[in-house]
């Protein structure tokens, strides 16, 4: 009986020592769980970003819509848009840098 329960200790500890090796190294252990708490981090900070973009740009649909469209912000995206100027306009042409 005694050879039984040493088999039985034995082939329990080696079960244990298994699967406590695979979460402490395996492919879904610790290390691959603070990788995926840093990958976390990132995503957030550019979900944040994203989420300030989508405010500003609400903000200027809601400056577009007819009932409360302001003529100012119309005017300039019309004539950045199109390219044009009223034959009174002074125009000035600037030397512009792309900067990449």
């Amino acid at each position: 009986m005694r050879r039984f329960d040493f088999i039985v200790t034995c082939v329990c500890c080696a079960l244990l020592g298994y699967f406590g090796w695979h979460a402490y190294k395996g492919p879904r252990g610790f290390p691959h769980r603070d990788g995926l708490v840093v990958k976390v981090a990132g995503l957030q900070q550019k979900f944040e970003a994203l989420q300030d973009q989508r405010l500003k740009l609400e903000g200027k649909v809601t400056l577009l819509r007819p009932e409360s469209i302001d003529p100012d912000l119309l005017d300039e995206m019309v004539r950045g848009n199109l390219e044009l100027a009223k034959p009174t306009d002074v125009v000035a042409f600037t030397s512009r840098q792309i900067s990449e």
